[in-house]
């Protein structure tokens, strides 16, 4: 009985191994892995492959992608432009929205965009309430008012706006979601693990340079 209990244990061992190596050989299967966007977005850029990562701050899979995406990141493709675009689906999600855009509008992005995923899954720091958020500014070393006067403005107001249309637009469900080239969808869902994930990414990034290439 135990010898048979250990064979399965050991078989089953071997089939989650040979799983996980064989999934970075196979194709993609549409439906599966991604989904075609049934109205493609323009993009940026046209001379490279756009990335979009749609996420939230608040998210706790966009949290465990973040690394990934960010090791990723380091090595991108000379064809490839990437860019973070935080997704609305609620007025609970704004707060962060806004956050982002204001971090941005002042040249804080680098400072502050990893360090608030730390402290909101980390540190439970409720970034959403106002006080709480200026005060954790603050204290990574970053001007008070000119976050707060950022934070406020108009101009992030309207980002904030485009946000919340373009999650429509890009018909999205769920975060994080990456889009590739304005029509491909892929996501930490549909792709399993973070590593699967990557996974995708990196096989759709290579179907748009064969599709340009075919041109």
């Amino acid at each position: 009985m135990y010898l048979n209990r250990l064979l399965t244990f050991l078989f089953l061992l071997a089939s989650l191994a040979f799983s996980g190596f064989s999934s970075a050989d196979t194709e993609i299967i549409e439906g599966k892995d991604y989904a075609l966007l049934t109205n493609p977005q323009p993009t940026r850029n046209s001379e490279k492959i756009e990335v979009l990562e749609f996420f939230w701050y608040g998210c706790p899979h966009c949290n465990n992608l973040h690394p990934y995406i960010k090791k990723w990141w380091k090595d991108i493709p000379h064809d490839v432009s990437f860019h973070f675009l935080p997704a609305i689906f609620r007025t609970s999600w704004v707060p962060a929205a806004k956050l982002f855009y204001a971090m941005e509008a002042i040249g804080a992005t680098d400072k502050l965009h990893d360090k608030a995923y730390e402290a909101i899954h980390r540190d439970k720091i409720n970034l959403n309430k106002e006080s709480e958020l200026f005060n954790w500014v603050e204290e990574q070393g970053v001007d008070r008012k000119k976050f707060m006067d950022a934070y406020h403005s108009f101009t992030v107001q309207n980002q904030v706006a485009k946000s919340t249309q373009m999650s429509r637009q890009y018909q999205l469900t769920g975060v994080p979601s990456l889009v590739i080239e304005g029509k491909y969808l892929t996501s930490g869902r549909m792709g399993g693990t973070p590593e699967d994930t990557i996974t995708v990414l990196n096989k759709l990034i290579e179907k748009v340079r064969q599709e340009r290439n075919a041109k």
